[in-house]
């Protein structure tokens, strides 16, 4: 990997950033407060997501952690599927919500892939959506690379939102006439 990827802004020779390196020792050290057993029993195990977007019909597969690691193969594959479908434009998703995925993938007990309506957008597509009246924030999440809207096979929505709540790890909104959650790395809160 070439430590001046533009992909990967402050990258180290490792080519790990700064921001990514922090997000994993957040991740591992929050694991370890609340579930000391379990998360030293799954540090060295890998974590795999699998997602179908509803607006592409794109699929993805993908381990972005092994052993212990997040893998930067593994996050540029989800960066990529997660662009702004609109625009193609792509930004670095927050690895803490490949976490929060993760976990309630467990807390669901499902294989199947996240549906996903929304990963990141830029801000001239979240600009324009707020202007056609769609109630998206004006700093919305999304465009930071830190929220997804979500929707999980055999999982109704609000066994999903409550799913969400539960892991008590960011925003959790529920939209029940369109049928999908929101899940997002800020503040512990809902809607």
């Amino acid at each position: 990997m070439d430590p001046t990827d533009p992909h990967i802004p402050g990258s180290t020779p490792a080519g790990i950033s700064r921001r990514r390196f922090l997000g994993g020792l957040a991740a591992v050290t929050g694991a370890l407060a609340l579930a000391p057993s379990r998360a030293l029993a799954t540090l060295g195990s890998s974590r795999e997501l699998s997602f179908v977007h509803t607006h592409t019909g794109e699929a993805l597969s993908v381990a972005y952690w092994k052993g212990g690691l997040y893998h930067q193969d593994g996050l540029a594959r989800v960066d990529a599927f997660l662009r702004d479908f609109r625009t193609g434009e792509r930004h670095a998703i927050d690895p803490a919500l490949l976490d929060q995925l993760h976990e309630l993938k467990l807390a669901t007990g499902t294989s199947a892939p996240f549906q996903v309506i929304s990963g990141y957008r830029s801000p001239r597509t979240n600009e324009a959506l707020r202007a056609g009246g769609g109630g998206q924030a004006r700093h919305s999440f999304h465009m930071q690379g830190r929220a997804i809207d979500i929707r999980l096979g055999g999982v109704s929505s609000r066994s999903l939102r409550d799913a969400a709540l539960d892991l008590r790890r960011g925003g959790v909104g529920y939209y029940e006439s369109e049928d999908f959650v929101h899940v997002d790395t800020g503040p512990v809160r809902r809607w």
